[in-house]
């Protein structure tokens, strides 16, 4: 065998081994998770006195929903004497006028909410946010995004830990008011229900750091201010100012028993802006604070977690390699009569594939779905983030080599249900030419494919089709929900949104 064909088949057989030691890493979190699920938070005891509370709602461009949210927040049953909202409206649109409508509405009736809007966007939501605390009066400091829609209970289920003094954010779980309108937002809820059921219980209730997920949590004011304030120099500020907080020795709690409904995205090219965004953020995270982590005095297993949180998404980069060099690995071994050596593949195909399906099987069953709801969609699951890996494997790149981007935020549409249509809609996700490599990618491995079935090797099948499919819906349904299938659409959507 040729010295390059060995090379290949090491940098295979290394990818393959790493991707299965991030798979495993699932079998892990569900571990803890049963574990640990039965430690429930508790309150510590009674507040002396309740305190003052600020709900911040950063805006950019969110006419969709932005009256939606302030009407949901300002009806939070508080004490109106030490309740504040602040709208922190960066908003260049129509969201303007709607947003300071309903703030004089909800004024009138004796509300303190307050609309603040900058000329800029300088530090985008992370300055907002930082701009709005040197003006907040609260003492404890809640975020919602702009699809969110908090219960009524909100702030009298989650305050009553503060209690305690060592306790610095409050974290409740998201539902998903769109969850049956598609294919699409069924997959993205079964993605987020493992991240909320699973994940978090397990890294919270088993001692590990866990992250405010930028909205539906609630921060004691003194934490942000003690761990640094918000910062802007990574695209998931929620995720950097969570670590730097536990660092400072502050405690967060986890209540999945109280969760915000929120709005997934109904689109490819938002979904993959979204996910785009999550995955540089939390490179950028891993390079300004994993370095300070692993230097700590914090116990081992903290740390080991904190490394596998933070650098997930490299996992994505991994994946296109082994797209790449699958096909012509099953070329190589089958040139040299290796038919037994293809089986050596199975171990960690099996690890890296049948834990991510185990992984979200636990979490769909954990809220009380039935089980063909836990299993219909795991193939269609499987595929969209195998699809996803060229989006995410740019995102991982970019932060790598210090590529700057701005905050591209998600569109919303103020889409409930399943019925209610988005397509006539204004904001539109970025589109780009990347679904022309993703499609290019599902071609390359449909010739893989034709290869496979022509010597024989039919156990490489289910893999190919499996990458093959991902490639082809997501690259498929970035064109046809962007600027090509404007073309398809009675009216275009009057509005991109590119980074600033």
């Amino acid at each position: 065998m040729a010295p390059i064909e060995w090379l290949w088949l090491g940098m295979y057989f290394a990818v393959l081994m790493v991707l299965s030691i991030y798979g495993s890493h699932r079998y892990a979190m569900a571990y803890l998770y049963y574990r640990h699920k039965g430690n429930r938070p508790v309150p510590p005891g009674p507040l002396a006195a309740l305190p003052r509370v600020t709900v911040q709602l950063p805006l950019f461009n969110e006419m969709y929903v932005a009256e939606r949210l302030i009407n949901s927040v300002c009806a939070i049953d508080y004490p109106r004497e030490l309740f504040e909202v602040q709208v922190l409206d960066d908003s260049i649109d129509e969201t303007q006028g709607i947003a300071r409508a309903c703030v004089e509405r909800w004024r009138a009736r004796g509300t303190d909410v307050v609309y603040l809007h900058r000329d800029n966007r300088s530090g985008y939501k992370a300055g907002a946010l930082q701009a709005g605390l040197e003006v907040a009066k609260g003492e404890f400091v809640a975020v919602f995004d702009a699809d969110f829609v908090p219960e009524s209970d909100f702030l009298s289920r989650t305050v009553p830990f503060f209690a305690d003094p060592k306790v610095g954010m409050v974290q409740v779980r998201w539902e998903h008011l769109n969850r049956d309108f598609s294919a699409l937002t069924q997959a993205q809820a079964v993605f987020l229900d493992g991240h909320f059921v699973i994940e978090h219980t397990a890294r919270n209730r088993s001692g590990r750091f866990f992250n405010f997920n930028g909205t539906a949590g609630i921060w004691r004011r003194a934490t942000i201010a003690d761990a640094g304030g918000w910062q802007h120099d990574t695209l998931t500020e929620d995720l950097d100012l969570s670590y730097r907080a536990q660092l400072r020795g502050w405690q967060f709690v986890y209540v999945p028993e109280v969760a915000a409904p929120a709005e997934v995205p109904v689109e490819m090219n938002a979904f993959k802006s979204q996910q785009h965004r999550w995955a540089k953020g939390s490179v950028q995270t891993a390079m300004k604070l994993l370095p300070r982590i692993l230097k700590s005095e914090l116990p081992r297993r903290v740390k080991t977690e904190a490394f596998f949180h933070l650098t997930a998404n490299f996992a994505y980069l991994l994946m296109v390699l082994l797209t790449l060099l699958m096909p012509v690995c099953m070329v190589i071994r089958f040139r040299h009569g290796w038919y037994e050596v293809l089986l050596l593949d199975l171990p960690f195909f099996w690890s890296a594939t049948m834990s991510v399906c185990s992984f979200y099987v636990v979490s769909q069953r954990e809220i009380g779905r039935s089980r063909w709801e836990r299993i219909k969609y795991l193939p269609f699951i499987m595929a969209l983030g195998i699809g996803l890996c060229v989006n995410n494997a740019r995102a991982v790149l970019e932060a790598l080599l210090g590529y700057e981007t701005g905050f591209t935020r998600t569109p919303k549409h103020g889409v409930a249900g399943a019925n209610k249509s988005w397509t006539q809609k204004r904001y539109r996700g970025l589109a780009s030419a990347q679904p022309i490599l993703e499609l290019g990618l599902g071609a390359y491995l449909t010739f893989s494919i034709y290869f496979a079935i022509d010597k024989g090797i039919y156990f490489s099948l289910p893999f190919l089709f499996l990458f093959q499919w991902g490639f082809f819906y997501v690259g498929g349904m970035s064109l046809l929900q962007g600027r090509f299938g404007q073309f398809f659409r009675r009216r275009p959507a009057t509005e991109s949104l590119a980074p600033e």
